[in-house]
């Protein structure tokens, strides 16, 4: 190009690292650079279908705000500590007491032993870890689908996302395996409540993961426990495998999306590198909000059995409900079933004329089958009937394969 052109080779060379950090292009190293679908600054979240007037939205994935609980008392209860001690710039970033409930509860769920740090959600965690070890151009094995921020969040890195597929019991270990052998340097599995099919690993599906992960000690290991406080489902992590590891667990789907914290742990080294360029950056997540997780923590403020329950019986009744209408749908754990539809365009356009709006399956989705995400958050028995009728007219003849 710089002799077609006749430029210096090192103008070529800037040109490409400028298309790339703006997420053009992605580049594989000596198989060559590809310009991309969309740009990376361009969301998943953009694939949408506004509801009208009248029309039911059911494509958010946002919990039941009747199964949150109230932020007053605590948000109170954190501004007279504050009151009675401000907070200072050389204060810890992480409370104490949050990390000493944040540890408690790793240790009793089995993550194996690390510092904890505290981060703005679950994304600002992963982007974090992945920038403290990766450089542009590696690759990144993720769960296809899988979730729709993750898909958008590695090619705006300048990292390349590879697919693994999945069943009801997470990614499947052949794929991991393969996307290992094919050279990613890092891998991310939702432990449980995947977004958007509801997968949850099991005991055995981990032993089976663990098992190709310690083949490869060298790959960075995050994984995502977003749905803590809100599932049944116990945790298997499968941590302490790798050199180099990381699990987080958001506030965002027990207490609300707007209490922006996550609790990060991992080895040594990775914690530290996290920690190390947030100060230079935000610094610290508002100890204001670390207090106010503390009051809920201490004061038992979700009813995780209850919570897990009601999320539980509209999930199943959906699904019994397609299953009676002939439509095969998943949704073990979490607040989302994902069903396989035909084609996804005429799909999403005959539910909204039925007067529900699903999200398309292509935000969250790289090469897996069509499909669309429902979630169940606000929905009663007479909506799940409803909405159980469009999905039968609107799923159109899809093929029987494995979500993944």
């Amino acid at each position: 190009m710089a002799l077609e052109l006749g430029v210096n080779p090192n103008t070529v060379a800037a040109a490409y690292r400028t298309l790339r950090d703006r997420g053009v292009i992605e580049t594989a190293g000596r198989r060559g650079s590809r310009v991309r679908a969309r740009p990376s600054s361009t969301a998943r979240g953009s694939i949408r279908v506004d509801a009208p007037e009248g029309v039911r939205e059911v494509s958010d994935g946002n919990p039941d705000p009747a199964l949150l609980p109230p932020l007053h008392d605590a948000l109170a209860a954190a501004a007279r500590r504050h009151a009675e001690r401000p907070g200072r710039y050389e204060d810890a970033a992480v409370l104490p007491e949050l990390a000493r409930l944040a540890r408690a509860g790793l240790d009793e769920d089995g993550v194996p032993d690390g510092p904890v740090a505290v981060t703005s959600g679950s994304l600002d965690a992963i982007e974090r870890v992945l920038a403290a070890h990766l450089r542009p151009g590696d690759t990144v094995a993720v769960e296809d689908p899988g979730w729709g921020a993750l898909l958008d969040l590695v090619p705006a890195l300048g990292l390349r996302p590879v697919p693994m597929a999945l069943d009801d019991d997470g990614p499947l270990p052949g794929e991991l395996e393969r996307a290992l052998r094919a050279g990613a340097r890092a891998v991310v599995v939702t432990d449980r409540a995947q977004n958007p099919t509801g997968a949850v690993v099991g005991a055995a599906r981990a032993r089976e993961l663990r098992t190709v992960l310690a083949a490869h000690r060298h790959v960075l290991l995050i994984e995502d426990d977003h749905g803590h406080r809100i599932v049944a489902e116990p945790l298997h992590p499968l941590a302490g495998v790798t050199d180099s590891w990381a699990l987080v667990r958001s506030t965002a789907k027990a207490y609300g999306p707007d209490l922006r914290l996550a609790v990060l742990t991992g080895d040594a080294v990775t914690v530290d590198r996290v920690t190390g360029r947030q100060r230079l950056g935000p610094g610290w997540v508002s100890r204001l909000l670390q207090q106010a997780v503390v009051e809920l923590w201490t004061a038992g403020a979700v009813d995780t059995p209850a919570v897990a329950r009601a999320y539980g019986e509209r999930r199943d009744a959906l699904v019994r409900a397609l299953a009676g209408r002939g439509v095969e749908a998943y949704g073990r754990s979490g607040m989302n079933v994902w069903v396989p539809v035909a084609e996804e365009t005429s799909a999403v356009a005959r539910l909204l004329h039925a007067g529900w709006a699903v999200a398309p399956g292509a935000r969250f989705r790289m090469s897996a089958a069509p499909a669309v995400r429902v979630t169940v958050s606000s929905m009663t028995q007479e909506d799940i009937e409803s909405v159980a009728d469009a999905l039968a007219d609107a799923a159109g003849a899809a093929p029987a394969r494995s979500y993944g």
